[in-house]
């Protein structure tokens, strides 16, 4: 199964509420590079499809740590299938559209310096990162409070927040720590020993 495929799949089993559908058609329409788009200019997921990949493994990363024992018992968190798929899957969502074709200089082993493939990030709608995604998302679709918070503040404390605030956040929204730990797993530990294919 193609990652676009597994995407499909698992977004159509799982989220059913009124503007799903469009916002799906929205993804696959000319509108939208969201499965071509690299997940970063130089790091993780840096070439074609890799924000798609790294939805994806953000998704498998968040139910492996949904499924801890101690997750659901002592910190009592059992999110609905339809809550994990939206996070983990559209998390993004603010990257689409921002990446573009470039090159960069890179010097070899050599000496020599060569120019190499790259991506530049250009957003045409500078809106931040996970609120942007928020209002992505809710211009199709309604999301809870929980949903909302775990998109916004996925970034934890690797973004430009203040520190007590995200802390504030994770403390009332532990869905959030969840969605940020998956991200930070997929981001450090799955994408960044990948090389493009």
């Amino acid at each position: 199964m193609s990652p676009k495929e597994e995407f499909l799949q698992i977004f159509e089993a799982n989220i059913h509420r009124d503007g799903a559908k469009q916002l799906l058609d929205y993804l696959q329409s000319r509108h939208s590079d969201f499965f071509e788009a690299p997940a970063s200019t130089r790091y993780h997921g840096a070439y074609p499809g890799g924000l798609l990949e790294h939805s994806l493994n953000v998704y498998h990363c968040l139910k492996d740590y949904l499924a801890r024992e101690r997750v659901q018992t002592l910190y009592e968190l059992r999110p609905s299938e339809e809550t994990v798929a939206i996070i983990a899957l559209l998390h993004d969502l603010c990257k689409i559209n921002c990446y573009k074709k470039s090159f960069r200089n890179v010097k070899g082993e050599d000496g020599v310096w060569r120019k190499v493939p790259s991506y530049e990030y250009d957003d045409p709608l500078p809106y931040g990162h996970g609120e942007k995604s928020v209002y992505i998302i809710t211009g199709f679709m309604k999301l809870t409070r929980e949903e909302s918070f775990a998109i916004r503040f996925h970034m934890g404390f690797t973004g430009t927040d203040d520190i007590r605030t995200v802390g504030n956040a994770f403390e009332k929204f532990p869905l959030a720590f969840a969605l940020h730990t998956a991200d930070m797993e997929a981001s450090y530990f799955i994408e960044a020993r990948k090389e493009a294919p």
